[in-house]
């Protein structure tokens, strides 16, 4: 059951990672560049919403796996650094699975 919950963040990790990337070099350039504030729109309403099931399922993770709260701290700081998510799905990776 573990290594379930583990699976199922690290997915969530890498799509809400992939949502900020995207909304970052694609959808802002996009908004100032060819003027369609309208792809921020959508992308950030996409971002939010994933933001959000990121947050919900560290905390889950946290309580099914027993981290210890240097991991849930390090989730949710790498949530907000583009390509952190990445980063922080190798070390999992290496560390639990």
């Amino acid at each position: 059951m573990k290594k379930s919950a583990i699976n199922q963040f690290r997915w969530i990790g890498l799509i809400e990672g992939s949502s900020l990337v995207i909304l970052l070099f694609i959808a802002m350039p996009l908004k100032y560049w060819a003027g369609l504030p309208e792809v921020v729109t959508v992308i950030g309403s996409l971002h939010g919403g994933l933001f959000i099931c990121y947050i919900l399922f560290t905390l889950y993770t946290t309580f099914k796996v027993k981290w210890s709260i240097i991991w849930l701290v390090s989730a949710v700081a790498v949530a907000f650094i583009p390509f952190g998510n990445f980063v922080l799905d190798r070390r999992i990776q290496t560390k639990f699975t």
